[in-house]
């Protein structure tokens, strides 16, 4: 497994199954670690510099020449890796490959951070026209297609470049757009083969109606938002009764009252009884008559629980009227304006209409009153307009039969959904699932394979073909030589060619197609979770139904990412974050990083601080490559180097040969390759990132790269040296390639400049599994750091000058003195003592009532001298000072608890605080007083 495999590619081709190839693209800090003087009795290696044949090539630069990692290398570095055909799929054709396809880029917009910006290219050109003062319909269709499609070639390939920069090895020789000559060919056959079994019927149905775009949407492309509204109370008269019998109807959308079909009420509703089965007569319809009928769907809480029945207006009357028989009134024009049917009110938009309207309703006393109510609005995904529900004449296709099989695919365990929790999200929607509606009124996209034959009636007489050739060749069989036909001028819904894209980009329909016979099914889908039914449902149906088989085995949904706030990210709130931007600023490596450590599925709030917080970890993986480098032996001493390299740390018997410090290093290394290969393979990449995080920082830097110095740099002994430059070398080498699927850009510059690098990382073998590790000396070292901290807390706690060397008396059973006492320099370097003034005792020394007492673990203390730490007298003086104006503050404190106005009157939080800041001095004059007795009985001792 080389870890250029751990990359994405369109579609991305692997040569192995195994879960940690994957290189995610889309996914604590501690406190730097301070490097210490090293003591005048350790030589220093001389500092040597490397001709690195990578670095002569110009691509790559060592950090023995640069302070820190340059970002602006990165582009170098990525177009080196093209240029090597690093990214190219190299494969035995009986190996079971790992393949990834990556979605279609939107070849209109930007990336940014949060999500993909669902805006059509249609859409986006038409505005440009519209500041050009052109309409669409003014260019006809084939000069506004020449258009789009003259844009596309000059900014098609924003994304793409975008996607580049971040890093992701992709195949982009196999890269393929949704309107390529072989993927058109597969929607056509697709769409074709689906009407041939009936699941593609054309119909007039409710649908989600986009005024601004003048095209249906489907119901996963709408939004609902809670927004403030009013609520109208309406007078429908009943017809031949007094002017007292009349029906107050409660209604959001007056305007529509000109649609309607019948008043309804609910059967039990005695208020209403006495009029079901008469008539009521349309407000402003100049005494338009509709039926009083009754059906249990009415509410007989919501408003005066009387309803008005539009059934070309809202989904549910539309469905109540189709049950009862009632006709369908449709009022709207394509573009939101009234129709004739709205009699004086046509050609008035929407919502002007419904001002005027009420304006009248009140003039000719029919308007009861007005109420603000909170409405739950649909918006268009697309535009943010609010959509119209509308009856109008679409295709679609029959969802049941696809969705029964999609559902049992993940019940047979064929498809794996993660994060888990998403399966019963997947499972709700395609049991519940509704039929497509896949035709847009747009003129940019795949053309609906339809022909009409003239003359004929549009919903009986048509011809569905692969091609125009084939539709006049059937029509021609069916109607005669002289027939004429025309093709449907509306497109496919985007996501019906995206639903074929994991089969369409290797060939289908040709099944014999090379790639197509290698590569699928493919190994997984990784994708945001918010487009879970636009696109990874209808993958997974039109998968098996064209193929027989789920198109991946595994979806891996990873979370939005938001701002620092949590609030998803939009140009209204201004907060939308430009990757590119952020590259600049932080480095690619650094926003990978920040990205990869989100759990799988949760949102991730980005925010400057995590940026800069790593942005910090790059330059600390660089400057822990500079001092590797630095203690490494020249590249010319060949014997320097064949003597590193025959090191070798893969069995338990070279683990034990090695120094206390170099074996557990190397035992943690070994431990978090086998945690990190397992978190792969289970997809925790955010586990991945955080173990690999914290034990480079928090081993390998805040303690290795210390502890090495004292091996490094002793005096006399070069087989120790040569221990810790050959482990120096193993671990750092191991750590760049668990990094690099999150830090690809760092990682292979720091390899580059490594000598003796036979190939580069991308193309390196993941590091080998179960290999071996001693718990007993992972233990024995964690005794050492122990006792480490309680030094370098005493230090703190008395305020000791890191310059000054201490003086300590180690007491432990004979067992813990061995191992302890035989890596006396690595204690002294670490903890800043004087390494000839350590002493190792099975007993505590007769000094011991002058020293302060430490106790670093079970068996394990240690005693410093005072007099070493601190003046005791100016010590004493000091504190007795200091807990003077503690107890003068604390008294306040307590005054403040004790007074009866300030408890009754005060805020709770306020004086919950005042309680916390009283316990806290308390703790710390107890702990001053303490202090002061320890020392004042130290002075007596020493007396």
């Amino acid at each position: 497994m080389s870890l250029h495999q751990m990359a994405v590619s369109p579609p991305f081709l692997l040569s192995s199954r195994s879960a940690y190839s994957l290189n995610p693209l889309l996914f604590s800090k501690r406190c730097r670690f301070f490097l210490p003087r090293s003591q005048s009795r350790f030589t220093f290696i001389k500092r040597r510099s490397f001709a690195v044949a990578a670095s002569e090539n110009g691509v790559f630069t060592s950090p023995e020449l640069a302070k820190s990692f340059d970002f602006t290398s990165e582009e170098r570095i990525y177009n080196w890796w093209q240029s090597q055909g690093y990214f190219r799929p190299k494969f035995d054709r009986g190996s079971d490959p790992f393949v990834i396809s990556m979605p279609p880029p939107n070849v209109t917009g930007s990336l940014h951070m949060g999500h993909a910006m669902f805006v059509t290219l249609e859409l986006v050109v038409e505005r440009m026209l519209a500041s050009e003062g052109i309409k669409r319909v003014e260019l006809g269709r084939d000069e506004f297609a020449k258009r789009v499609w003259e844009w596309k070639e000059k900014y098609g390939g924003t994304i793409t470049n975008q996607i580049k920069r971040l890093g992701a090895s992709c195949d982009w020789t196999r890269e393929h757009f949704t309107l390529d000559e072989q993927l058109s060919r597969a929607v056509i056959e697709a769409f074709v083969r689906l009407h041939e079994k009936g699941l593609i019927y054309q119909g007039s149905y409710m649908v989600n109606w986009s005024p601004k775009l003048q095209t249906a949407v489907s119901d996963l492309e709408v939004d609902y938002s809670e927004e403030p509204g009013t609520l109208y109370y309406i007078k429908y008269r009943v017809a031949g009764g007094s002017r007292s019998d009349f029906l107050t109807i409660a209604t959001t959308r007056p305007e529509t009252l000109f649609g309607d079909v019948a008043v309804a009420v609910h059967p039990q509703d005695e208020r209403y009884s006495k009029y079901v089965g008469q008539m009521a007569i349309v407000p402003m319809t100049y005494g338009r008559h509709v039926p009083i009928i009754s059906d249990k769907y009415v509410d007989k809480d919501f408003g005066t629980g009387v309803l008005k029945i539009s059934p070309g207006h809202d989904h549910n009357d539309y469905l109540l009227a189709r049950k009862l028989g009632l006709p369908i009134l449709n009022v709207m024009n394509k573009d939101g304006t009234l129709n004739e049917v709205a009699g004086l009110y046509c050609g008035l938009d929407r919502f002007e209409a419904r001002k005027k309207l009420w304006s009248d309703l009140e003039e000719t006393d029919l308007a009861v009153k007005k109420e603000p109510h909170t409405l739950r609005v649909p918006r268009s995904q697309r535009g943010g307009e609010v959509i119209e529900p509308l009856v109008s004449k679409q295709w679609f296709v029959t969802m049941e039969p696809l969705a029964e099989k999609a559902l049992r695919a993940v019940e047979k365990g064929e498809l794996t959904i993660m994060p888990e929790r998403f399966e019963k999200i997947y499972n709700h929607w395609l049991s519940n699932i509704k039929d497509w509606c896949i035709s847009r009124q747009l003129w940019w996209g795949h053309r609906i394979p339809v022909w009409y034959i003239v003359g004929k009636d549009c919903e009986e007489e048509y011809i569905v073909a692969r091609n125009s050739e084939e539709a006049l060749m059937k029509a021609r069989d069916k109607y005669g030589k002289e027939v004429e036909i025309y093709q449907d001028p509306d497109v496919l819904d985007t996501w019906f060619s995206s639903a074929l894209w994991p089969f369409s980009t290797l060939g289908w329909p040709d099944v014999s197609a090379e790639d197509f016979k290698s590569f699928y099914p493919t190994t997984m889908l990784e994708t945001g979770h918010d487009i879970l039914f636009f696109w990874v449902a209808r993958m997974v149906m039109m998968g098996i139904e064209f193929t027989g088989t789920v198109p991946f085995s595994y979806v891996y949904l990873h979370g939005l990412i938001r701002d620092s706030q949590g609030r998803k990210m939009s140009k209204t709130l201004g907060n939308v974050i430009d990757p590119i931007d952020t590259i600049k600023e932080f480095g690619t490596d650094a926003l990978r990083f920040t990205l990869a450590l989100g759990t799988a599925g949760q949102d991730l709030n980005l925010s400057t601080e995590r940026l800069t917080a790593n942005k910090a970890f790059t330059n600390k993986l660089w400057n822990a490559g500079k001092f590797v480098l630095q203690n490494l032996p020249n590249q010319d001493d060949v014997s320097g180097w064949q003597n590193i390299q025959a090191c070798e740390f893969d069995t338990e018997e070279s683990l034990l040969r090695l120094p206390l410090p170099e074996c557990w290093v190397v035992s943690k290394l070994h431990m978090l390759i086998h945690a990190v290969t397992e978190s792969y393979n289970k997809f925790f990449f955010g586990d991945v990132a955080r173990e690999t995080y914290d034990f480079f920082w928090g081993d390998f830097a805040d303690w290795y790269i210390e502890a090495s110095k004292a091996h490094l740099y002793h005096s006399g002994d070069d087989s120790v040296a040569l221990i810790a430059q050959a482990v120096l070398l193993y671990v750092f080498e191991n750590i760049l390639k668990l990094l690099h699927p999150f830090m690809p850009f760092v990682t292979e510059e720091l390899w580059q400049a490594l000598p003796y690098r036979k190939e580069a990382l991308i193309i390196s073998t993941w590091p080998q599994n179960s290999l071996p590790r001693n718990t007993n000396l992972v233990k024995r070292f964690e005794n050492l750091q122990a006792m480490t901290r309680a030094i370098r807390n005493a230090r703190a706690e008395y305020s000791v000058e890191p310059a000054k060397r201490l003086s300590a008396s180690i007491v432990a059973s004979e067992e813990v003195i061995q191992y302890i006492s035989e890596e006396k320099e690595v204690l002294a370097l670490l903890s800043r003592l004087d390494v000839d003034n350590i002493h190792f005792t099975d007993s505590p020394p007769g000094d011991a009532k002058q020293s302060v007492h430490l106790v670093a673990s079970e068996g394990l203390e240690a005693y410093l001298p005072l007099a070493d730490m601190v003046d005791i007298s100016a010590e004493v003086q000091r504190l007795t000072k200091r807990l003077s104006k503690m107890e003068t503050e604390y008294e306040g404190l307590k005054a403040r608890l004790t007074s009866p106005k300030f408890i009754e009157k005060a805020p709770e939080d306020i004086v919950r605080g005042v309680q916390e800041k009283a316990a806290e001095a308390e703790e710390k004059i107890n702990l001053t007083k303490n202090r002061l007795a320890f020392l004042k009985s130290t002075v007596l001792v020493s007396q």
